[in-house]
């Protein structure tokens, strides 16, 4: 079956099979890397992509119920092909650690800044509490998402 999306503002055409998940058709037929095959089970957040500006588990939503809605991945975040603000802050404040989660992070924490831009310390842990990371103790990741804040 051929599916229509809109993947960081561009129709794609794609053949999808009629479960086939979100996270397969980008990362295998649209060459979208930056969502992470994780735990495949919805667990861990390395695979969550906004769709309509909400962030979700790619993992988890079949890739037909998403036509006709806007997918954004971290590749979309870019601005003219620089990192977006939350993008550099990671850099800035080396939140990438091993950079398995970092994409998840980031999406969730854009979604985070889109609905609360003040975001406290607290309301950032609660923003990232579905994205798990085994390599830190998530200091440097909050750091990076109050110093998009503040931008």
């Amino acid at each position: 079956m051929t599916l229509t999306l809109k993947v960081n503002g561009r129709q794609c055409e794609v053949a999808a099979g009629a479960f086939e998940s979100l996270l397969d058709v980008l990362r295998d037929k649209l060459s979208l890397t930056g969502a992470k095959k994780g735990c495949n089970q919805g667990v861990c957040g390395a695979c969550t992509v906004l769709v309509d500006g909400r962030p979700v588990r790619s993992c988890l939503s079949v890739a037909n119920n998403c036509a006709g809605r806007e997918i954004t991945t971290v590749e979309g975040l870019a601005v003219d092909g620089e990192p977006s603000p939350l993008q550099q802050a990671f850099l800035d404040h080396g939140a990438v650690q091993c950079g398995f989660c970092t994409s998840g992070m980031i999406i969730s924490a854009h979604a985070l800044l889109e609905a609360n831009p003040k975001a406290t310390t607290q309301d950032i842990r609660d923003g990232l509490s579905g994205n798990l990371c085994r390599c830190s103790g998530y200091k440097k990741i909050v750091d990076a998402v109050r110093g998009a804040a503040r931008r």
